[in-house]
């Protein structure tokens, strides 16, 4: 692979998550995964032996069965993954008590200052980082890439002994050895391979990308991740000068069990049959968090589809509860194209802070204007400015930069002017590469505003800017003989002169499965997120690097997590995400509202950011929770007409639908969203006090435009033996044909708690209401 297709792989890994991977079905026998719901006998061995047995009925023997066996899945739910033919799997799905007999798919990957920006700063005692002592005790389990043991930030010096509850286990593989990499801090790692070679059908190590068979980290990316959630602090960090300052994870005294799940094979690929191998595992280790900063594609699967493997498998651990914290995915800003989208997981967006990296652009005739970037070389005096424009009908062709045509001869020394209509991730790996073979000393990528600034291979100068800004330097360069420009090497910007913003990557809702359901629930920052890294990552500078994404959005959601678990033990994952979704920031710190990026940029919405971003000191005391548990989760899976039998198998007993199926709006989440409303629909939700036992709650509305809403009771009166009250809102539109979604609110307020119920309604036109 050349170094510029590696570049380009490990950008589109890190940033879109994309894979460009496809394998030929094995003509004989392929990996199925045999789904059969919560398991039936506390005994694995004796779930074990099942699935073995029912293999063997199959296959005609049980050495043949233990030859095709790839996984038993015996701890948190029962089945199995096994090679088989299409008439054997066939042949199982007619079995009692087989749910689902389907295919192995593949699924794709998707901090100096977030902290500070977040509130959490480790040098204020009143926060919760510090009330929950900084996640002491928590396990967060990490699905990814494995891990990177010898960074400081997996350090253990002053951890005490690991927690009592932990069940799990550290496993020796290639470079890694149970003995001297897990420790006090990282207390288990485990690997799962066999469902994605099963697919690969050849030996790790030949698509050009090193890895190990073990849980180290070949890639950096579930490094970056794990010490995002709960790295021990390492001071005195930068990226190449930028960004110094500490770092360290969201939750630094957890501690950390890591699942590797993912392999460093075309940017990223992780099997479903190792995904929910994963789950059986963490769930019977006694994880209290699980990271997950994977997803498939559009078009998403059900719910209650196995080859999803994350629904399915979360569903399984929230009913535990542990909290499953997922990615929204990377392909914004177009909507509909969030993922992770069932209700018991909680998923992440991703935003900017306040941190930029401004750089300044003098041109020749003393005017200066500023772009983004992230080379850290000495500032280059002034030299030629150049846009490769050509003659013909066609001038700009050869200015694009992702097709440059440059001639050594007019390049050489020079800095060049280019713009795209592409990701400018892309782009700029082209552009730079293509301006170095030909001698250039720096390259200004005119682009789309909203991808995060990304740096160069080799330090070389790449300058971003906006067609505003790229327009004006070109009519400079059209204005005089002998162009010149002068670049300033990039400073770090923080405070309230930046504002935050959600990413233009950032993946958007409605979700495209269950419009109703409110996704992303949160967002958090995932624009570069300075954390530690393998050593073998072409970015990494002494084992750090900086990164974007919804993957580096999650594990924050993560980390956070593991700190209210620590100050609240005795909350659902619903209570958290409630909490989480109820007190977000709509404005920033500084009371600046919250953008989106895209084109154009836009005042940012419940579809953009869920709840908003998240505000970890609100959330620590929310006053009221939504809370779910296993009827909730049953009604809303009713609600989507799954089937009653694969309802009772994912449940673990007998569940009946009722005759008349539930509404999906009374599923009681901390949202409201209708995208069909026709006329008026009176809905249901229950509040449960988590503040002074007397309290009472005043609402407040703000109904979306076009509609009328009403609140019945409009006051919530709780004591020492009202701990929960449920409410109805009744919402009419005024509209009489389809619209776009309008946005409101329902707040509950005390006068000292403001609890925040998004709503967002779309009007059904009455004539299609037949």
């Amino acid at each position: 692979m050349s170094k510029t297709n590696g570049f380009l792989a490990c950008l589109l890994f890190v940033l879109h998550g994309q894979a460009f991977f496809t394998t030929e079905a094995d003509a004989k026998s392929s990996v199925h995964i045999v789904y059969l719901g919560e398991r039936q006998h506390d005994d694995p061995q004796l779930v074990t032996d099942s699935h073995h047995d029912m293999l063997s009925a199959v296959v005609g023997s049980k050495e043949v069965a233990s030859k095709s066996m790839v996984y038993s899945y015996k701890h948190g739910f029962s089945g199995f993954a096994a090679k088989l033919t299409e008439s054997q799997a066939q042949r199982l799905a007619e079995f009692p008590g087989v749910i689902r007999v389907i295919p192995n798919s593949l699924h794709k990957l998707q901090t100096t200052r977030s902290w500070d920006y977040l509130g959490l700063s480790s040098a204020t005692h009143n926060n919760l980082l510090h009330e929950s002592k900084m996640g002491d005790g928590v396990i967060i389990g990490v699905f990814d890439t494995g891990i990177w043991p010898e960074s400081q930030v997996f350090d253990d010096e002053g951890f005490g002994p690991i927690p009592s509850t932990w069940k799990g286990v550290c496993e020796s593989g290639q470079r890694f050895n149970a003995t001297s990499h897990c420790n006090r801090k990282v207390i288990g790692a485990r690997w799962f391979v066999n469902g994605f070679l099963a697919e690969y059908g050849q030996p790790l190590n030949t698509s050009g990308d090193q890895e190990y068979l073990s849980p180290r980290d070949a890639n950096g990316h579930g490094t970056h991740v794990s010490s995002t959630a709960a790295g021990s602090q390492v001071s005195n960090i930068s990226y190449k000068g930028l960004g110094r300052g500490t770092v360290r994870g969201g939750a630094p005294r957890a501690r950390l069990a890591i699942y590797k799940v993912c392999w460093n094979v075309f940017a990223g690929e992780c099997a479903a049959a190792d995904i929910l191998k994963a789950f059986d595992e963490a769930i019977h280790d006694g994880v209290d968090v699980l990271s997950i900063s994977i997803g498939s594609s559009i078009p998403l699967y059900s719910d209650v589809d196995e080859r999803d493997g994350i629904a399915t498998g979360a569903f399984h651990a929230v009913a535990k509860g542990i909290t499953v914290v997922c990615a929204a995915a990377n392909d914004g800003p177009s909507a509909q194209t969030v993922q992770n989208t069932a209700p018991w997981i909680l998923t992440v967006g991703a935003s900017s802070m306040d941190r930029a990296f401004p750089t300044r652009i003098t041109l020749g005739n003393n005017k200066t204007v500023l772009g983004q970037a992230m080379y850290t070389g000495k500032e280059i005096g002034f030299k030629g400015l150049l846009y490769p424009e050509s003659k013909g009908l066609r001038p700009t062709s050869s200015g694009v930069c992702e097709s440059l045509s440059l001639n050594p001869k007019f390049v050489a020394g020079k800095v060049v002017l280019c713009f795209t209509s592409l990701d400018s991730r892309i782009a700029v790996a082209i552009a730079s590469s293509d301006v170095i073979t030909a001698g250039g000393v720096g390259v200004i990528i005119a682009r789309n505003p909203g991808d995060p600034v990304i740096p160069c291979s080799n330090d070389f100068p790449c300058i971003e800017v906006n067609y505003e800004v790229g327009t004006q330097i070109l009519f400079y360069i059209r204005s005089t003989r002998s162009p010149m420009v002068r670049l300033g090497p990039p400073k770090t910007q923080v405070g309230k002169f930046v504002s935050a913003k959600v990413a233009s990557f950032s993946s958007r809702g409605p979700s495209s499965a269950v419009p109703s359901i409110l996704k992303p629930d949160i967002t958090a920052p995932g624009v570069h997120i300075l954390a530690a890294t393998s050593l073998l990552d072409p970015f990494a500078e002494s084992g750090f690097v900086m990164h974007s994404g919804t993957s580096m959005a999650t594990p924050h959601v993560s980390g956070i997590v593991a700190l209210l678990k620590a100050l609240h033990p005795d909350w659902s994952p619903a209570a958290i995400k409630s909490a989480l979704i109820t007190t977000a920031w709509r404005n920033d710190q500084y009371g600046f509202p919250i953008f989106a990026e895209g084109s154009p940029i836009k005042l940012a919405d419940p579809f953009d950011y869920g709840g908003g971003i998240v505000n970890p000191n609100g959330a620590a005391d929310p006053g009221l929770v939504f809370d779910m548990g296993r009827p909730d989760y049953i009604h809303y899976l009713c609600a989507m007409g799954y089937n009653n039998t694969a309802i009772s198998r994912l449940n673990g007993q007998s569940t009946v639908c009722p005759s008349k199926k539930p509404s999906i709006l009374d599923v009681n989440l901390p949202s409201i969203i209708i995208p069909s409303l026709r006329k008026f629909t009176t809905l249901t939700r229950t509040v449960k006090n988590v503040g002074p036992a007397v309290s009472v709650y005043r609402s407040v509305l703000e109904p979306p435009v076009g509609t009328t809403v009403s609140v019945k009771p409009d006051v919530l009166a709780f004591n020492a033996t009202t701990k929960t009250i449920s409410f109805t809102v009744t919402v009419h539109s005024m509209h009489q044909m389809n619209t776009g979604y309008y946005f409101g609110s329902l707040t509950w307020t005390n006068g000292v708690h403001i609890v925040r119920i998004l709503m967002s309604v779309r009007t059904e036109s009455y004539a299609d209401a037949n």
